[in-house]
């Protein structure tokens, strides 16, 4: 571009007004000027997805690449939220599978089924799919701090999928990599008690998800004698737990959080303890969203458990029901929710007591989705082979409890026996329920 094409380009400019559509990664990249509020310029856009075909250039040994990565990832840990998301644009839309590969892949090996080439043809598909972002991944990860840094930034991400489904992609992709990395075999169970680092406590605090820590106070008695808390580790994200279970072991299936929480209540006797309380599971990593090793947790705990105390036998949440009162606001009746505002001076004989109940069981032992429970907590827990036990009344008093459920809790029983079962029931759209809750639905 000379002078006068640059001038003319620039006064045409000046005196139009910025387009309201919003330019797509490819016209930006074919452009000469910024356009809006685009964060960067199209020169620097072309920088950036340079800076990312050299990560995965063929030629380049794994050290160069990893050494490039790192390059980027030190641009990126500067750079303002705006610039971050351009590069994610580019990592989702610039790093694509060839499609004249993939069709020519698929034709071959569609020619090739019933045939001896058939295992050979679809292998060629397989490989022709991969998208060189997959590679750009692992030339990241192969920083000590890479994988990290695919965490953080998934996170980062998440908030703006839904309104740019551009990053979908990428999200896919990395989701998938991350089911990979972070498959369980490669996780170790730790548990974590009063003695462990500071900073691994202070984490405790800071992730805990389901009840707020309070204190000090509190997290001690969390990780009391009568208390187990473990969770799981990554190698490469040493000092992160990446999920975590508190513990406490008790004579009875718990129905109120309250004396779980009491920090001054004397620890439970262990020679009598024949039951274990799962009263909080947090996720950490946002990053980590949709690759899923509660179920392995919960397992690996209840074997912890059975070593360290083999008089336990019985297994239980006591859970949230997170969902509960959304739906009732848009399914019960209006004179019940009024009535329900002051659920906490309800008596044990109320009518409308026993139609919270009521309302509660069905909403746990028989609403679905496609198939499955409507409450996320629900969904977990009957995922991992559970059943819906009990319903308890003012199980949780707090403020977010009478929010999210009018105060009541739930208990989810572990029968190591019926895992597989109440799995299979599960997957036919039944709900597994205790006799407790079927007296309960109409």
């Amino acid at each position: 571009m000379n002078t006068r094409e640059w001038l003319t380009e620039t006064v045409a400019r000046l005196r139009k007004p910025a387009p309201e559509t919003t330019r797509s990664t490819e016209e930006r990249l074919a452009a000469r000027l910024r356009q809006g509020e685009e964060a960067l310029s199209p020169r620097a856009l072309r920088q950036k997805l340079d800076e990312l075909k050299a990560i995965v250039d063929p030629l380049v040994s794994e050290v160069e690449g990893g050494r490039r990565a790192q390059a980027l990832m030190a641009w990126y840990a500067s750079a303002p939220a705006t610039q971050r998301r351009d590069l994610w644009l580019l990592m989702s839309e610039r790093f694509l599978a060839d499609p004249q590969q993939v069709k020519t892949a698929q034709e071959q090996y569609l020619g090739a089924v019933g045939t001896p080439d058939e295992a050979a043809a679809e292998v060629q598909y397989r490989r022709a799919t991969v998208s060189p972002r997959r590679r750009l991944l692992q030339r990241f990860s192969a920083h000590p701090e890479g994988i990290l840094f695919l965490v953080n930034l998934r996170a980062e991400m998440q908030p703006q999928l839904k309104s740019d489904k551009r990053l979908l992609a990428l999200d896919v992709e990395m989701e998938y990599m991350f089911s990979t990395w972070f498959d369980v075999g490669f996780l170790e169970l730790r548990r974590i008690n009063w003695d462990s680092p500071a900073s691994l406590v202070e984490k405790l605090i800071k992730y805990e998800a389901v009840h707020d820590i309070r204190s000090w106070a509190d997290v001690k008695n969390r990780l009391d004698s009568d208390r187990r808390c473990y969770g799981f580790f990554h190698p490469r994200l040493p000092g992160e737990p990446l999920i975590f279970v508190e513990v406490a072991l008790t004579k009875d299936i718990s129905a109120s959080i309250t004396p779980l929480l009491d920090e001054s209540a004397a620890p439970a006797d262990l020679d009598r303890a024949t039951t274990a309380i799962f009263y909080s599971i947090s996720n950490t990593q946002v990053g980590l969203r949709g690759v899923s090793f509660g179920d392995s947790l919960i397992k690996r705990v209840v074997e912890s458990l059975h070593e360290e105390f083999p008089r336990l036998r019985t297994f239980a949440t006591l859970s949230p029901i997170p969902g509960l009162r959304a739906w009732l606001s848009k399914n019960a009746p209006a004179e019940l929710l009024q009535v329900w505002e002051d659920a906490a001076t309800l008596g044990e004989k109320s009518p409308h007591r026993q139609a919270l109940l009521q309302w509660a069981a069905r909403y746990l032992g028989s609403e679905t989705r496609d198939g499955k429970p409507l409450d996320a907590v629900a969904r977990f827990h009957l995922g991992n082979g559970a059943r819906v036990e009990r319903v308890n009344w003012a199980a949780d008093p707090s403020s977010k409890g009478f929010k999210q459920s009018y105060g009541l809790m739930v208990n989810y029983l572990y029968d190591l026996k019926k895992l597989d079962r109440n799995r299979a029931a599960l997957a036919q759209g039944k709900i597994p329920i205790a006799p407790a809750i079927k007296d309960l639905l109409p």
